[in-house]
């Protein structure tokens, strides 16, 4: 099942990313495989997830809330 989420990094940043595999992908962000940008904003946590019947969906939906401001990103996560 493909997944957007968003994890919130050490410094209070927020990524936005989307997998097949949640909890492996974050585990990868916390331990050197996840993306350049929380290579050094680790420890991550997830703060929010969305599942989708199909990758594009799940990757069209990153692309969209990659694009919010902060203040809306943290209204959708609470």
């Amino acid at each position: 099942m493909p997944y957007m989420y968003i994890v919130e990094c050490s410094d209070g940043s927020y990524y936005v990313g989307s997998t097949f595999a949640l909890e492996r992908r974050v585990y990868q962000h916390n331990n050197g495989g996840g993306a350049r940008y929380t290579e050094s904003r680790r420890p991550v946590r997830l703060v929010y997830y969305e599942e989708y019947a199909r990758v594009s969906d799940a990757y069209g939906r990153e692309k969209q809330v990659q694009n919010w401001s902060r203040a809306k990103r943290r209204a959708l996560i609470d």
